[in-house]
């Protein structure tokens, strides 16, 4: 990625390189946070492992789980103390879904509690808490997470991580629109294409999105974060992706280094 002129990285931590609850999991941190200063990367850390925590069952347990909640919850905060010891100011997270079906009430209670203690931790570390939209879980919409940030009674430490697709995939509204009238709450964007009503990452291209208009916005809105190519799905392609994406990128005035 830094040899084609990316300047950032979304890091999943997960089984395969970084695993928070690994026995090696310090000095796999302190080598990696060399390499990312040696290639000048700006990291962010990312979550959305599928199947660290549960083999079998894609995203669980959830914070809003009955059973497994102190786990999802604890992932997190070693994830956060990674973040610092990697150099990245932001950790990006989400709600997960209600597999219980617990009463409004309870599910936002739960979930309130949860944060409350993240933020607190994630303050005591120095890393901004990003909490990210996403299609089928509990705030799936940038209005919800605006009215979670309202009942948590609006703490500094909790931003916007933007997924421009996202915005697609649940017509919450214009992706350009979206990013300058959340400019100040962003803490971290992820980009890729995508149809309308279906959460599926695709290729630029392929779906309904104006990327030109999109990154225009994200120019206009001086937002100086990391912006990441999300194409988990595409990584038996990753190369061939990574410089497409960044060739497409580069004929909007999207900055590469080097470009």
């Amino acid at each position: 990625m830094a040899d084609l002129g990316y300047r950032g990285v979304f890091l999943t931590l997960d089984v395969h390189h970084l695993d928070p609850f690994a026995e090696d999991a310090a000095s796999r941190t302190t080598e990696i946070a060399a390499l990312l200063a040696r290639l000048d990367l700006e990291p962010v850390v990312e979550t959305g492992a599928r199947f660290l925590l549960d083999p079998r069952r894609k995203h669980m347990p959830s914070l809003l789980s009955v059973e497994g909640a102190e786990r999802r919850e604890e992932f997190i905060r070693r994830s956060l103390a990674i973040a610092r010891d990697l150099g990245a100011s932001v950790l990006s997270t989400w709600s997960g879904t209600n597999p219980d079906r617990l009463a409004p009430a309870a599910c936002r209670g739960k979930l309130i509690a949860a944060f409350t203690r993240l933020l607190e931790e994630a303050e005591s570390r120095g890393v901004e808490l990003a909490l990210e939209p996403e299609p089928g879980m509990v705030i799936e919409t940038v209005a919800e997470y605006l009215e979670f940030k309202r009942l948590l009674g609006h703490p500094r430490h909790l931003g916007l991580s933007l997924d421009i697709g996202h915005l697609l995939a649940t017509q919450e509204g214009d992706p350009a629109e979206i990013v300058l009238a959340r400019r100040d709450e962003l803490r971290c964007v992820a980009l890729e294409d995508m149809k309308r009503g279906i959460h599926e990452h695709l290729p630029f291209g392929e779906g309904d999105l104006d990327l030109q208009r999109t990154t225009e916005a994200l120019a206009r809105s001086g937002f100086s974060g990391v912006v990441a190519v999300e194409l988990a799905r595409h990584a038996h392609d990753a190369v061939h992706q990574a410089t497409r994406s960044r060739d497409i990128l580069l004929s909007f005035g999207v900055p590469f280094r080097g470009g």
